[in-house]
């Protein structure tokens, strides 16, 4: 996000701290996300809640009209901030209260200090559906049911994942907005990491790392970027040796097979 919607995403998340402290979380995140349907279904309701040319006031109040018989008043207080702020995009007023949703279905781990728990059930589940073609067509298959994805993900993560993780990757596979399903994993995981104030840096390796070059790179990156680093390692011998680092939109490639394509491309130039 950008500009105003940035600037309205800061206050609307500082406001939901406040009522994530008396909420039922877990129950606020299902709402949300149930919220984040419905403005992904009704157009004509999406477009005027983010019209700037409608009155703030006006917004929040259909809103409690609308959720005032569906929902606990923690939702239509966290909603009615979203829809009073000014947003730049229709998709960016969505995109607030799908995140306000995952802060509030991950709220409790992150009270229990947990959240480094949850960023790895994430990342290890996208590592199962990268390796398993069936699974992932079953979960991405538009003529499957949502119902029938969502008691596929149960099935594979109860009692072996935390409760917010499986909520999470239901999300994800029951509603995609679009993206796909390892970009809609690591989409959450980097939300995970966010309130958790660290950055997600995603490392390519042919072999495994042991923990001591684990934490010389993680103090590494952490020098680098600032900010304390969460690593998911992923084993790929394709890449021959060396590693690739991915933090964010960056790039680290010291790959043999990433120096091979360079000195391809400048041949070919």
């Amino acid at each position: 996000m950008r500009g105003i919607s940035r600037a309205s995403l800061q206050e609307v998340t500082e406001r939901l701290g406040t009522v994530l402290e008396s909420a039922d979380t877990a129950a606020l995140g299902s709402e949300l996300f149930d919220v984040v349907a419905l403005l992904e279904r009704e157009h004509t309701l999406r477009r005027w809640l983010a019209d700037p040319a409608n009155a703030a006031e006006s917004k929040s109040g259909l809103i409690g009209e609308l959720l005032e018989s569906q929902a606990s008043p923690s939702t239509v207080m966290v909603v009615g901030d979203v829809v009073q702020a000014r947003w730049s995009r229709q998709r960016d007023l969505i995109d607030a209260v799908e995140r306000a949703a995952v802060f509030a279905t991950i709220a409790r781990a992150e009270s229990e200090q947990r959240l480094g728990e949850l960023e790895d059930e994430l990342f290890r589940f996208s590592r199962v559906v990268a390796g398993d073609t069936e699974l992932r067509a079953a979960l991405t298959d538009e003529s499957v049911s949502e119902e029938r994805k969502g008691g596929i993900v149960e099935a594979l993560l109860a009692g072996k994942a935390d409760p917010a993780t499986t909520a999470l990757v239901t999300q994800v596979v029951t509603h995609p907005r679009g993206r796909t399903l390892e970009d809609g994993l690591e989409y959450y995981g980097q939300l995970v990491a966010e309130r958790a104030q660290r950055y997600v840096a995603l490392v390519r390796t042919a072999v495994a790392l042991s923990e001591d070059r684990q934490e010389r790179l993680r103090a590494t990156l952490a020098r680098i970027y600032g900010r304390p680093i969460h690593l998911n390692i992923d084993v790929d011998p394709s890449i021959v040796g060396g590693l690739s680092i991915r933090v964010g939109d960056e790039v680290i490639d010291g790959t043999i097979t990433g120096r091979l394509g360079e000195v391809r491309r400048r041949l070919a130039g």
